[in-house]
């Protein structure tokens, strides 16, 4: 399956897939969709940072998406990301979503990022925890009952794995851009 950067013209089909997981689904504690002008937003933020947002694509369209944020907005954060990563419902369980963090990865540890973390929402999304499982992540802990979704309390399981030298040590290394 192609994969290549995100481009604005996909931000309608981001949006719709995104929307979806937030109505019906608890990776994201989001509970309101954003529109497309709020993801145009969040695009260019991401974009404008040089961190990696990609898609898959074929025929009929975007399949699914990722990208990485820093994990965290203080400086000392800069070496770690935080993935996301969303899937059409078509399209679940195709192998998309491990394609895409896969691509991720790669493209993170090239720009000379550190670490990786995974923020999956719900400890009964074995989907995402398995992926990223399968990608080499470690689980590092969970957040008991830290959001209220649809009428439940839900558990946030955070995962890790290290991009290239991961802890050791490097004089003066700075992660580059991701293009």
């Amino acid at each position: 399956m192609p994969i290549r950067p995100a481009t604005a013209a996909d931000i309608p089909e981001i949006q719709a897939i995104y929307a979806h997981h937030v109505l019906t689904g608890t990776g994201s504690f989001e509970e309101i969709p954003p529109s497309v002008e709020e993801m145009e937003s969040r695009f260019a933020r991401v974009r404008d940072r040089f961190w990696p947002w990609i898609v898959s694509i074929d025929a009929s369209g975007v399949l699914g998406y990722a990208y990485a944020t820093q994990f965290r907005e203080r400086s000392a954060y800069r070496f770690t990301l935080e993935d996301s990563v969303y899937v059409r419902q078509d399209q679940r369980g195709q192998g998309v979503g491990k394609a895409l963090v896969a691509e991720l990865l790669a493209l993170a540890e090239a720009a000379g990022f550190r670490q990786m973390i995974a923020v999956i929402g719900d400890t009964e999304n074995v989907g995402s925890i398995g992926l990223h499982a399968s990608l080499g992540f470690q689980h590092v802990g969970t957040l008991r009952a830290a959001g209220l979704k649809f009428g439940r309390w839900l558990d946030v399981v955070h995962m890790q794995r290290a991009l290239g030298v991961g802890s050791s040590v490097v004089a003066g290394a700075d992660p580059g851009r991701v293009g």
